[in-house]
C-alpha cells in the first residue's frame, strides 16, 4: 500500500506538470495510468481488507505471551504452561489435518465398573483459520463423500458443514515455525462433548455439574505424532433412583472424581488404501454414502479394520518373489506392568501365535508382545502410540479387544485390551465342567499354574484376534464333524474349531475312552484365522485399482471356500442359522449335545469331591459349579432347539450358485424336538442331585432346572419361533414342509401323553404343563399372559403373529385341551393331580370361554 501510495502521488504530481505544458498527448497517457494504479490500489484495498479478517494479528508478542523460562514440551503441538495456564502452538502445516482424540479413563470411583485404560470415546477433529483473528476447532463427520473432479462433490460440501466446537483467540505468533498460539487451559478445563464424558455416561452414574475449582489439568506431554493431555474432573452427583446405578462416594461425598486421558493423535497425511468388505469374511468394518457423477444409485463405500502392514523398502523385490519379510512396522502389543507377573509369559503367548497367521499374508514377525518397560519414565500406558493389555482389578469375568482406527481409510491405529482379573473364575468353571470327565487336572478348584496359563493363553489369542480387525466366527465349529472331534490323530492336525474367533470353548464331545489329548481339548489358531489374515493383510500391487483388487479378493473368497469349507465364516451367530451358535461344537448339535450330557453325568455326582477343599469353607463353590453345570445343560438344549424353525444363511455373490437362504429340513427339526422331549420334556432326574441340592439350594418354588425348562419352552412356543415355522411353511417350495400345526400337534403330543386314565403326573411334569399352557395362552391372547416369563413372551409374540394363523392354531389347541381335560377330570381320583386339571381347565375357560356352550350357539337349526 505504501508503494502504490507513493507511486500515485508521483503520477498526480507529473501530470500537473504536463498540465503546465499544454502537451494533450502526454496527458492521456498520464491519465490512463493514473486510473489504472486507482483502481490496482483499490483492489489491493479490497485484498487486504478481506485478508485482514482471515489473516492472524495477535494481540500480543510472542514473548510476552511465551515468556522465556516457561515450560515448553515439542511435539505434535508445542505445549507452553505459563504459571498455571496451558498453551498450545498450532503450525500453519496442521490446520485442515485430521486428527483423532481418543479419551480413556485413567483412574475411575469404586463401583463404576469401568476401569482405567477403557475408552470413553473418539472423535475427529480439524484446526481451522476462522475470521476475527480466530482459530476453530471443528468435529469431522464421515457421512458422505465424492470425488472432488466430480460436480456432485459441491453437493456434498454443500451439505456437509461441520460443528464448530470452539473457538480460540490467536495470542500470538510464532513466525519463525509459522505457528499460532492459542490458550486451551478454560477449553480442556469446561464440559465438552469432546475431552469429557457424555451426557448419556454421567446419566448413567447421576452426575450433574462440573465442579470446576475441584478440577484441573493434570499433565500435557507432546510427541512428534500425538499430544497426551490428563485431567483431573469431579462431578456433583446425586444418588440414583429409579433402578439406576448408585457410586458410592456419591453416597459418601456428594461428588465424584475421575482420572482422563485425552489423545490427540494426528491422523496420516496420506490415508492407507482401504480394503473394501466382503460379508463372507469377518472384518469390522466402516461405511460412507458414496457419490459420484456417473452413478444412477448411492453406493455405501464399505471397508475393513486393518493395521498397515507394509514391507520394507528393501524388502520388496523379496515380498515380490513370495518370500517372508518384516514389515515397515511391526505390531507391537505391551503387557500392563499391574498385570501378576506369572501369568505375563502367557498373555504374551497367546499374542505371538498370530506370528504364524500373518506368514500366510507374507510377513514374519509382524506382532510380538512384550513387558512394559517400566524403568522407562518416558513412555505413559494412555499413550496413543502404544498398544496395551490393560489389567484390571474387577470382580466382572470378561476380556475384551477394541481397537482404534482411522475412519478415513479403517486403518487401525492402536489398541487398549482390556482384562479383568476374576476372568480366571469363568475359565476353570468352564474347564472343569467340559472337560473334567476327560482331563484329571481340571477336578479341583485351584488349578495349577500351567493349566490356568494354557487357558489364559487361548483368550489372549481370541482378543488379540479382535484388535487385528476380526469378527466373530460363530460358524467355524459347525466345520468339525462330531464324530471327528472324538479322533485325536484328526484333532491334532485341525485342532476342534477352524477358529480360535469361534466361542467353541472346551471339546465337551470327546468321551473319557477316546484318550483325547489335553492339547486337543483347547482351541487355537486354525484353518480359517490364517486364510482370514492372509484375506485382510496380502499386499497387492500399487498400481491395482480399489476395484480391481475387490474383484481379485471376491474371486480369493469363492476359490478358497470351494476347496475348503472349513474356511466358511458364519458370522455372529445373530440369525437364525443353527450352524452359527455360541458355546457349540461339530456339525449336528443333537448329537453334540448327546455327548456333552453324557459327560455332564459324569460330573455331576463327583461336584462334592471336586469343589472340596482343606480349609473347611461352605459349599459356596459348590453352588457355584453346580448352577454352571444347568446352564452348560441348557446351553445344549438351546443349540438343538435352534434347528426349529431354522434358516440356514450363506452369504454368496451374484457369480456363484446356489441360495443365500435355505430351511432346516422337517426331518433335522423333528429329530431336535424328539431330544428336547427326552432332555426337557421328561425330567432329568440326574441333574436333580439331593446329596448337592440340600446343601446348596435355598426354600424356593424353583429350581434352576425348573427355570431352564421355563425360558426353553418360552422359545419353543414363542412368537418368533412359531411364525418362522409358519414362513418357511409357505415360502420355500418343498414337497412335505413342517407346518406349524404339524409342530404344535408334536409338541403337545409329547407334553400330554399321560393324559389318560392312569394320569398321574410328577411336580416337574406339573410345572411342564403349566408353563405349556400359559405359553399357548401368551401365543393366543398376548395381551392375558400371566407371569414374567409369559409376560416376555406376550410381548414378543403380539409383534410376530399379529394377522397370521398362529393365534388361531395356539386357540384350537387350547380348545382342544379343555375338552381332553374334561373329558378325563371325572376318571381322575388323586387329589393332587385332580388340583391340578382343575387349575389348567379353569386357566384355559378364563381364555376361551366354556366351548361347549360355544359350539351349541352355532349348532344349526334342524327340524
Amino acid at each position: 500500500m505504501q508503494l502504490c501510495s507513493l507511486v500515485t502521488l508521483l503520477i498526480l504530481f507529473n501530470l500537473n506538470a504536463l498540465y503546465m505544458e499544454n502537451n494533450i498527448f502526454q496527458k492521456s497517457i498520464y491519465f490512463i495510468l493514473l486510473v489504472v494504479f486507482f483502481i490496482s490500489c483499490g483492489t489491493q484495498k479490497q485484498s487486504q481488507t478481506s485478508e485482514v479478517g482471515m489473516s492472524f494479528e495477535p494481540t500480543e508478542p510472542y514473548d510476552k505471551v511465551i515468556p522465556e523460562g516457561s515450560e515448553s514440551k515439542k511435539g505434535l503441538f508445542t505445549v507452553h504452561k505459563v504459571n498455571e495456564d496451558y498453551y498450545f502452538e498450532i503450525p500453519d502445516s496442521l490446520l485442515n489435518r485430521e486428527i483423532l482424540v481418543v479419551t480413556r479413563f485413567i483412574k475411575t470411583p469404586g463401583g463404576a465398573g469401568n476401569y482405567g485404560g477403557e475408552e470413553i470415546g473418539e472423535k475427529t477433529i480439524f484446526f481451522e483459520k476462522g475470521p476475527s483473528n480466530k482459530i476453530f476447532l471443528r468435529v469431522a463427520t464421515f457421512v458422505s463423500q465424492a470425488n472432488e473432479e466430480d460436480a456432485i462433490a459441491k453437493a456434498v460440501n454443500n451439505s456437509n458443514v461441520t460443528p464448530i466446537l470452539e473457538a480460540f483467540d490467536v495470542k500470538a505468533r510464532n513466525e519463525e515455525n509459522a505457528a499460532s498460539v492459542i490458550k486451551v487451559t478454560d477449553f480442556i478445563n469446561s464440559e465438552n462433548n469432546l475431552l469429557a464424558l457424555s451426557a448419556s455416561q454421567k446419566e448413567t452414574y447421576n452426575l450433574t455439574s462440573l465442579e470446576k475449582d475441584k478440577s484441573y489439568i493434570s499433565t500435557i506431554n507432546s510427541y512428534p505424532i500425538n499430544t497426551e493431555v490428563k485431567t483431573v474432573k469431579t462431578y456433583n452427583a446425586s444418588i440414583a433412583h429409579n433402578n439406576k446405578k448408585s457410586l458410592p462416594a456419591a453416597a459418601l461425598s456428594g461428588v465424584v472424581t475421575l482420572e482422563l486421558n485425552n489423545s490427540f493423535i494426528l491422523l496420516p497425511k496420506e490415508p492407507m488404501k482401504k480394503r473394501f468388505y466382503d460379508p463372507r469374511v469377518g472384518y469390522f468394518a466402516s461405511s460412507y454414502l458414496l457419490y459420484g457423477d456417473n452413478q444412477q444409485k448411492v453406493d455405501k463405500n464399505i471397508y475393513i479394520h486393518r493395521w498397515r502392514l507394509e514391507p520394507k523398502a528393501e524388502d520388496i523385490e523379496k515380498w515380490r518373489r513370495g518370500e517372508l519379510v518384516e514389515p515397515k512396522k511391526q505390531i507391537v502389543y505391551y503387557i500392563d506392568p499391574a498385570t501378576p507377573k506369572k501369568w505375563r509369559p502367557y498373555l504374551i503367548q497367546g499374542i505371538n501365535d498370530w506370528q504364524k497367521a500373518f506368514e500366510q499374508a507374507g510377513f514374519k514377525n509382524a506382532i510380538v508382545g512384550k513387558e512394559w518397560p517400566e524403568a522407562n519414565d518416558s513412555m505413559s500406558l494412555e499413550d496413543a502410540r502404544f498398544s496395551v493389555l490393560r489389567y484390571f482389578a474387577s470382580p466382572s469375568k470378561n476380556a475384551y479387544g477394541p481397537n482404534i482406527v482411522d475412519p478415513r481409510s479403517g486403518e487401525i491405529l492402536e489398541s487398549h485390551m482390556g482384562w479383568y482379573h476374576n476372568l480366571m473364575n469363568l475359565l476353570h468353571n468352564w474347564y472343569l465342567i467340559q472337560a473334567g470327565a476327560v482331563d484329571e487336572r481340571a477336578r479341583k478348584m485351584t488349578f495349577d499354574e500351567e493349566l490356568m496359563g494354557e487357558l489364559i493363553r487361548f483368550v489372549s489369542s481370541h482378543e488379540v484376534g479382535h484388535t487385528l480387525g476380526l469378527r466373530h466366527n460363530m460358524g467355524a465349529s459347525y466345520a468339525t464333524p462330531v464324530e471327528r472331534l472324538r479322533d485325536n490323530e484328526w484333532l491334532n492336525k485341525n485342532g476342534h474349531t477352524s477358529s480360535i474367533m469361534d466361542y467353541a470353548r472346551f471339546n465337551y464331545v470327546a468321551q473319557p475312552e477316546d484318550s483325547v489329548s489335553v492339547e486337543n481339548l483347547m482351541p487355537r489358531i486354525g484353518d480359517y484365522d490364517k486364510w482370514a489374515i492372509q484375506w485382510g493383510y496380502s499386499q497387492f500391487p500399487d498400481s491395482l485399482s480399489s476395484e480391481k483388487e475387490k474383484e481379485q479378493l471376491s474371486t480369493m473368497v469363492v476359490d478358497s471356500i470351494s476347496k475348503n469349507p472349513r474356511l466358511w465364516f458364519g458370522g455372529e451367530g445373530r440369525d437364525f442359522d443353527p450352524r452359527s451358535q455360541t458355546e457349540d461344537l461339530g456339525d449336528n448339535a443333537m448329537v453334540a449335545s448327546f455327548y456333552g450330557i453324557q459327560n455332564l453325568q459324569r460330573v455331576v455326582p463327583n461336584l462334592m469331591e471336586w469343589t472340596k477343599d482343606e480349609s473347611g469353607k461352605s459349599y459356596k463353590d459348590l453352588g457355584e459349579i453346580y448352577n454352571d453345570v444347568v446352564k452348560q445343560y441348557s446351553n445344549y438344549l438351546f443349540h438343538v432347539a435352534k434347528n426349529i424353525g431354522g434358516i440356514y444363511v450363506t452369504p454368496k455373490s451374484n457369480n456363484e450358485e446356489g441360495d443365500v437362504y435355505r430351511p432346516v429340513s422337517k426331518a433335522k427339526q423333528k429329530e431336535a424336538l424328539l431330544f428336547i422331549d427326552k432332555y426337557v420334556f421328561n425330567e432329568p432326574t440326574w441333574l436333580l442331585n439331593d446329596e448337592i441340592l440340600n446343601k446348596i439350594e435355598e426354600p424356593n418354588t424353583k429350581n434352576s432346572t425348573t427355570e431352564m425348562m421355563e425360558s426353553l419352552m418360552m422359545t419353543l412356543l414363542g412368537g418368533s419361533r412359531m411364525s418362522r415355522i409358519s414362513f418357511i411353511a409357505d415360502r420355500y417350495n418343498f414337497n412335505d414342509p413342517y407346518t406349524p400345526e404339524e409342530y404344535l400337534n408334536d409338541v403337545s403330543s409329547y407334553i400330554w401323553s399321560d393324559l389318560d386314565m392312569f394320569y398321574s403326573p410328577n411336580d416337574y411334569e406339573r410345572k411342564l404343563q403349566k408353563t405349556y399352557v400359559s405359553d399357548m395362552i401368551a401365543l393366543y391372547k398376548p395381551d392375558e399372559a400371566q407371569g414374567p416369563l409369559a409376560g416376555l413372551m406376550a410381548k414378543l409374540s403380539e409383534e410376530k403373529t399379529a394377522n397370521t394363523d398362529i393365534r388361531a392354531l395356539a386357540l384350537n389347541n387350547l380348545i382342544n385341551l379343555e375338552r381332553r381335560i374334561k373329558n378325563l377330570l371325572p376318571s381322575v381320583s388323586d387329589r393332587i393331580s385332580r388340583a391340578h386339571l382343575q387349575y389348567l381347565l379353569k386357566e384355559i375357560e378364563a381364555v376361551v370361554g366354556d366351548t361347549n356352550s360355544m359350539e351349541r350357539s352355532y349348532r344349526p337349526i334342524t327340524n
